[in-house]
């Protein structure tokens, strides 16, 4: 499948989800109790489901030669898992006084402290043609802090039901996260030529699974009568939104181009990409661990599931600027480097 196909993909997953929320379709059907069971089949089947699937298809041997460029990843993870979400609170501090709904306001606090994705990033690094090793393994490794950090991150600044225990939320992240991700790198070493030559649809059972997620989130929302979500704060969220994706990459790309940074045009690439996106696929089942009981946790999640599709749609736009800057970056410096030739007379 090319870039831009899978770019199209995710887009049309995201959207899927945004039609669904719209449209109100049968939110009985995913609410606890209904037909799709989701606090059996979505808890604890469809998150493990995804999350194995993600260590069947890892391929942590080509994340080795990235591993020595120390710097590259501190700056990534810093930004993604530090910067990002202190900047979102303290930015909330002066939105917190406007009408807009709190706990979309509240959504966009936990679109900061999610990790970075294991796809999108990578795709538009290889697009563009910058440091594909470093996203992949940025990536990967952002997604493992992720699974101990990003609940760290929610229950710091938003804390969690009070009927979930500190205990309880980790205990589950580590059965329906960590164990399935290890069990699909094992059985993967067993299996790993068959996977080379058959390729399995990694990404679409993904996709699946995830859509599925984010159906029930939805319903649970729709089921409810008492929702209040005004078009106002919507609106302003998808703007405060793509506001903050765009100065989050210009900042990423001022930091990273200085002339001490030590960074080449490609790292700059990946480090664009890998440190401004977040990820749906771990940030929905995080959500729905971490804020199991919360009457709104589907207003929560809207402001990531509009940042996934922003991402991604601003990413495939600015690809052949971020492409035309990076190879005459990379010819400007191959030129200063090379040795000056006397002039004979």
């Amino acid at each position: 499948m090319g870039l831009l196909e899978r770019l199209r993909k995710e887009w049309f997953i995201a959207g899927i989800a945004l039609v669904i929320a719209a449209a109100r379709l049968e939110p009985a059907v995913g609410v606890k109790g209904g037909p799709l069971k989701p606090e059996i089949t979505i808890t604890y089947i469809a998150v493990s489901a995804i999350f194995f699937n993600s260590g069947l298809s890892l391929k942590t041997e080509e994340l080795t030669s990235a591993l020595l460029h120390v710097k590259l990843h501190l700056f990534v993870q810093i930004f993604t898992l530090a910067f990002f979400p202190t900047a979102i609170w303290l930015f909330l501090q002066l939105l917190s006084i406007t009408p807009i709904n709190e706990w979309l306001l509240k959504g966009l606090q936990t679109v900061g402290c999610m990790p970075p994705p294991v796809s999108s990033a990578v795709i538009l690094t290889k697009a563009v043609g910058g440091n594909e090793a470093a996203a992949i393994f940025n990536s990967a490794f952002g997604s493992f802090l992720g699974i101990v950090i990003t609940p760290l991150l929610l229950l710091l600044f938003l804390g969690s039901s009070s009927s979930v225990p500190f205990t309880s939320i980790f205990s589950q992240l580590f059965m329906t996260v960590v164990v399935p991700l290890i069990i699909g790198q094992i059985v993967r070493r067993y299996i790993k030529d068959w996977l080379e030559r058959k390729k399995p649809p990694f990404g679409t059972i993904s996709s699946c699974v995830l859509l599925m997620i984010i159906y029930t989130t939805f319903c649970d929302t729709f089921a409810n009568p008492n929702i209040d979500l005004d078009k106002f704060s919507l609106i302003i969220i998808v703007f405060i939104i793509f506001s903050v994706q765009m100065s989050f990459m210009f900042l990423t790309f001022l930091f990273s181009t200085r002339n001490d940074s030590g960074f080449t045009p490609a790292d700059t690439v990946a480090i664009i990409f890998c440190s401004t996106h977040k990820s749906l696929t771990l940030g929905i089942p995080m959500l729905k661990i971490v804020f199991a009981g919360y009457e709104h946790l589907s207003l929560i999640s809207v402001p990531l599931l509009i940042y996934h599709p922003a991402q991604i749609l601003l990413g495939s736009l600015l690809v052949p600027t971020i492409k035309s800057w990076m190879v005459s970056r990379q010819k400007a410096l191959k030129l200063t480097r090379q040795p000056k030739v006397p002039v004979k007379v």
